[in-house]
């Protein structure tokens, strides 16, 4: 279902049309929001065309560093399922007498 989404930000009104709930919408306008605020308060930036041009980059930022922890945690789960998957193969192979495991 397409929607119209209607909002202000930094003195400009935008209207988009999208196929999300309101509720969500509303969600992501808060956290942009907030965003925007965090910006503000740490840089002392007064224009609102330069305040969403440095609030889109630390998101950009924070995105992309959310990306390479779970690419990380990713590799990690994934070697730990490998030294997991050898050691029963290895249990299994000598007929399960190894009582030893450690993960």
């Amino acid at each position: 279902m397409t929607n119209d989404f209607g909002f202000d930000i930094l003195g400009t009104a935008f209207s988009i049309t999208v196929d999300e709930d309101e509720a969500y919408l509303q969600k992501v306008l808060s956290q942009y929001r907030a965003a925007v605020e965090n910006t503000q308060n740490i840089s002392g930036i007064k224009e609102p065309l330069n305040i969403a041009i440095l609030t889109g980059f630390l998101l950009c930022d924070e995105i992309n560093k959310m990306k390479r922890q779970l690419e990380n945690e990713s590799v990690e789960v994934a070697e730990r399922t490998m030294k997991l998957i050898a050691k029963l193969d290895h249990m299994f192979g000598n007929g399960g007498d190894d009582q030893n495991i450690q993960t």
